[in-house]
């Protein structure tokens, strides 16, 4: 068939040209909108700025085709082959183009929105500047294509093979890069903030100046993996390999990557603030000095030797631990699953439900805490639904209270910024605990069962394993005749003698502040 017959009997209406040979053919801005091409040899034709809208060409061969500014939008290229085709600017919107073969071709500008292309292979295609926003790349092969300043905005690309590819300065925020392969892939000063690239292997790739901000890259490999400069805050690194990384100046600021494997890595002039220090495997990594500050701007650096490092990424986490001197029982397990979910809506440091250890005769509550600045006021919320709060509370006030009428300029912490800083958090947890409608229905069902007004402990563990008693109840570990008095409100300030509360020494405390370790 030659252009003047498919010309003319698709100007008749006929749409249907399944398996037409037109190879080399030149059908240079005709309007083709609709018609069926399937399984048409169409090899070296010329369709630059034609309408082919529409069209169906699955299964279609287009190898070293001419579609330079053609529109394909909506067109089912399923399985077509497009080898070292010249697509540049061409219009692929919504297209369909699963299992197609784009081997070598061009795609300069192109636009490919919302297309389809799970499955494609596109290896060593050139993307550059190309538009892929919300399109499905799943399992395609992209191994060295060029999409250097893409726009890939929300993209799919779970399991795809992204193998040295260049990705420089492309935009990838929000993109799914789960399971993805990017080995040496070139990624500087790409934008994938809030992309999950969860298990995705990142090995030896180049990730240096990278918007990593609120990214997912649990259990990610990142061995070998450039990442100078790169902004990680927010991000989620849990569980991921970091070995030989190089994290020079990264920006980590409160980024979670408690499991991570730092083993030989570099983090000199990372910025860690709110960053745990614990969980993490840091044999043989290269660490001058951190920066502290709570905007990343150098104000605190902290410089190490060799020891120092292990010391400073080696802590436990922090902890809280409300020990009750009984067993827990259904019923008060449901009413402080009701307590702890109010208290979470109203105070961000207490994020997860505690642990529970029940004994034969006591019940421990295990609070895992980011810092050691959370735990006091973390631990004036946390003792709420018991009886022994308003005694627990007064015990924190007076730590504070002694801390800020003694000299303790000698403490290696910035002292009064520090206690300023942590009287106003607690004073923030008093207001909250007091001001929430809600919580205080939840703590006043609470306060009807036995189980809440045993006698408790609480004990504080810093990031160092430093444990400091902030509470003991006089009539804990003894088995008692007489019944509590009534428990009143949460707030109340009882009179009996069992709600005495006996504070800690100054010099415990102190002890236990020098062992914290305080940023921002």
């Amino acid at each position: 068939m030659n252009v003047e017959e498919l010309l003319e009997k698709y100007a008749a209406g006929i749409r249907d040209f399944t398996g037409a040979d037109l190879s080399e053919a030149n059908l240079s801005g005709v309007k083709l909108n609709g018609i069926n091409l399937s399984q048409a040899n169409l090899s070296v034709i010329n369709f630059s700025g034609a309408n082919l809208s529409e069209a169906n060409l699955s299964h279609a061969k287009l190898n070293v085709a001419r579609l330079s500014g053609a529109n394909l939008s909506g067109a089912i290229l399923n399985n077509s082959s497009m080898n070292v085709a010249n697509l540049i600017r061409a219009d692929f919107s919504r297209a369909q183009l699963r299992g197609a073969s784009l081997i070598r071709a061009e795609l300069i500008r192109a636009e490919l929105s919302r297309a389809d292309l799970s499955a494609a292979n596109l290896t060593g295609a050139d993307l550059r500047e190309a538009k892929l926003r919300q399109a499905n790349l799943s399992r395609a092969n992209l191994s060295e294509a060029t999409l250097r300043g893409g726009s890939l905005t929300g993209v799919n690309l779970e399991m795809a093979n992204l193998n040295t590819a260049d990705m420089c300065r492309t935009d990838l925020s929000g993109a799914n890069l789960r399971e993805a392969e990017l080995r040496q892939a070139r990624l500087n000063h790409a934008n994938l903030s809030g992309a999950d690239l969860s298990g995705a292997n990142l090995r030896w790739a180049d990730l240096s100046g990278a918007n990593l901000s609120g990214a997912d890259l649990s259990g990610a490999k990142l061995s070998g993996a450039t990442l100078m400069g790169t902004d990680l805050s927010h991000a989620n690194l849990t569980n991921s390999s970091l070995v030989h990384a190089n994290l020079t100046q990264a920006r980590l600021i409160k980024a979670e990557w408690v499991g991570a494997d730092l083993t030989g890595a570099t983090l000199t002039g990372a910025k860690l603030y709110a960053t745990a220090r614990f969980g993490l495997k840091t044999e043989g990594m290269t660490c001058e000095w951190v920066d502290l500050s709570s905007i990343g701007d150098r104000s605190i650096i902290q410089k190490f030797n060799t020891e120092d490092v292990k010391e400073f990424f080696n802590q436990t986490p922090p902890t809280i631990r409300i020990i009750v001197d009984t067993i827990l029982e259904h019923e008060a397990n449901f009413a402080l699953a009701g307590v702890y979910y109010q208290i979470s809506r109203e105070y961000q440091y207490l994020k997860q439900p505690p642990d529970i250890e029940i004994s034969q005769r006591r019940t421990i509550f295990i609070f895992r805490l980011d810092s050691d600045a959370a735990l006091l006021p973390t631990a004036y919320m946390a003792i709420l639904p018991f009886k022994d709060a308003t005694s627990t509370q007064q015990s924190i006030h007076k730590v504070v209270e002694m801390i800020m009428s003694q000299d303790i300029s000698h403490l290696e912490l910035k002292t009064p910024h520090r206690v300023k800083q942590l009287h106003a958090l607690i004073e923030q947890a008093k207001n909250q605990s007091q001001n929430s409608q809600e919580m205080k229905k939840h703590l006043e069902i609470a306060t009807k069962l036995s189980f809440f007004q045993s006698p408790t402990q609480m004990i504080l563990t810093n990031s160092s394993g430093q444990p400091l008693t902030i509470h003991d109840h006089r009539h804990f570990g003894k088995k008692l005749t007489n019944s509590f008095h009534s428990f009143g409100t949460f707030f109340d300030d009882p009179s009996s003698d069992s709600a005495a509360p006996v504070f800690p020494a100054l010099n415990i405390v102190i002890d236990f502040l020098k062992s914290c370790h305080y940023e921002g």
